[in-house]
């Protein structure tokens, strides 16, 4: 069940928040707490039925897990954490990460003319990264003593709460537990409706009229053997750029406003990461609590910037490989991550030696350059292909353009040019795709993004940063008949856009 499909839209929603309202009349929390996490369950269960108990499982050993921690003191208190935590990534390690070691175990025995491995038969479960991550960081934070709240019901909606239990955001407790336990959040509010129903159709908006339409200039480009020429190449990257930033923004609101149904508010995970002026601005603005979570329970943990220059580089490759490995089993995966350490430990350097950049259009530019450059490891099929679809943005496949072009094969020899329209010749350039294109780079680099258009309604739990330029935009939401009517005439237009149901980017994560 999708949050951008009919049956989620005009049954599971209504029937979820109906039953949670009407628990919530009898002035016991614990029902409607109950009534959210019985229905994430079913959520959940709704993907794949078998997984459901592995989910359940999990819960309850974890759970457990941080009640025994919180028991105990001095080394039992250490191995009890150990213990868990080793529960957690080895279950992580089998399901995400058994394949990704036979298969290079195989490409080395290939390479050496042994035998090979048999690949194991494994689904991976949906959301396995998001729920394991949240209960790691319960853990640890059983094992520092920060956790107050131990009702096994509110632990249980706390890591499967549907808005966030498939791509995320990944929760903290301190941040969830006593919003749950609130008992004025069972109540109605049309404050929360009228917010939280408006930023959910932005995310549908982003999702369905924007990204959806980007999909078709991408594919082709991506798949592997395509070849690409120059032309092909850029649009291809640009869409996908673009189409995984409104994909995940999209998820992120849509995740955001649904919580506020509840009366319920989540963190922010996604505020404008194509504007940053550096890298490291970019990772405090794209997936922020993924971020969040790597520098406070990794970097940190390996010793930060505490220990000297060198030992901080350090800590940064391994926590932006280990951040690309959790993204996906791929060496893909693992050079994209590389990548990031590497523009990371570069900008440290080039600060340390010369300071922040003093220029006012460069930087931003550059970042966007070299974080669109990562994402062809990201979204290629593999090592050889992204390599190849790299090398193509530089001219290495020859720049012919696309048959879809043919129709400006005129005008253009009327000045003398006369290229060969000899690319691929499926490439989607006669629908929407390339306008879409184009609107959705305006709307990143101009626009205001949701939560400074919601900025006066606090939609998310942090205070919002933001380049001070989202106070000068005169159109700040406000609950007008004529925002009604706008956010209405959008959600009709999404509804028409949704005969083509398709899954968001990061549930394969």
């Amino acid at each position: 069940m999708l949050f951008n499909s009919f049956s989620f839209l005009f049954f599971y929603l209504p029937v979820v928040l109906s039953g949670y309202f009407l628990l919530g009349r009898l002035g016991r929390p614990l029902l409607p707490a109950t009534w959210l996490a019985a229905a994430s369950l079913f959520f959940y269960g709704y993907w794949d039925a078998r997984y459901l108990p592995l989910l359940l499982a999990s819960i309850t050993v974890n759970y457990l897990g941080g009640r025994l921690i919180g028991a105990c003191s001095g080394q039992a208190r250490k191995r009890a954490l150990v213990a868990a935590l080793a529960a957690n990534l080895c279950l992580l390690a089998y399901y995400k990460y058994a394949n990704f070691f036979v298969d290079s175990v195989n490409m080395l025995a290939a390479a050496a003319g042994a035998g090979r491995l048999q690949p194991l038969d494994i689904i991976l479960p949906i959301g396995i990264s998001f729920f394991t991550f949240t209960q790691i960081a319960f853990l640890v934070d059983c094992y520092r003593g920060e956790v107050r709240e131990y009702r096994f019901i509110h632990y249980v909606l706390f890591v499967s709460y549907f808005p966030h239990l498939i791509a995320g955001p990944v929760l903290h407790h301190r941040e969830m537990m006593p919003q749950f336990a609130d008992a004025a959040n069972t109540r109605p509010h049309a404050g929360n409706f009228a917010i939280g129903l408006s930023i959910f159709v932005v995310g549908l908006a982003k999702k369905v009229l924007i990204a959806d339409n980007l999909s078709p200039l991408a594919i082709p480009v991506f798949a592997a053997g395509a070849e690409p020429t120059l032309i092909e190449a850029w649009i291809g990257v640009l869409a996908y750029t673009f189409q995984l930033y409104f994909d995940f923004s999209g998820y992120s609101d849509m995740a955001i406003g649904l919580s506020r149904l509840f009366g319920v508010k989540l963190p922010l995970n996604f505020n404008s990461p194509y504007k940053a002026v550096n890298i490291a601005e970019f990772w405090r603005r794209w997936h922020m609590t993924l971020s969040r979570f790597l520098r406070d329970y990794l970097y940190i943990a390996l010793g930060g910037s505490r220990r000297g220059q060198a030992l901080r580089y350090r800590n940064l490759m391994l926590t932006m490989l280990l951040g690309g490995l959790w993204h996906g089993a791929g060496w893909t995966f693992v050079i994209w991550g590389g990548l990031h350490g590497v523009y990371l430990v570069v900008q440290q350097a080039w600060r340390r030696r010369f300071g922040p950049a003093s220029s006012r259009w460069w930087p931003p530019l550059l970042t966007f350059f070299a974080v669109l450059l990562a994402w062809i490891f990201f979204r290629a099929p593999d090592v050889h292909t992204a390599w190849d679809i790299t090398g193509a943005l530089f001219g290495a496949n020859g720049v012919s353009l696309p048959r879809g072009l043919e129709t400006v094969a005129a005008p253009l020899a009327q000045w003398g040019w006369q290229p060969a329209f000899d690319g691929i010749r499926w490439i989607e350039l006669a629908g929407p795709g390339l306008p879409v294109l184009l609107l959705a780079m305006l709307l990143v680099f101009k626009a205001p993004n949701t939560q400074e258009i919601f900025l006066h309604y606090e939609p998310c739990i942090e205070q919002i940063f933001h380049d001070g330029k989202g106070s000068r935009w005169a159109w700040h939401w406000r609950p007008t008949r004529r925002w009604s009517l706008g956010f209405a005439a959008l959600f009709v237009a999404c509804i028409f856009g949704m005969n083509r149901v398709t899954e968001f980017l990061y549930f394969q994560f």
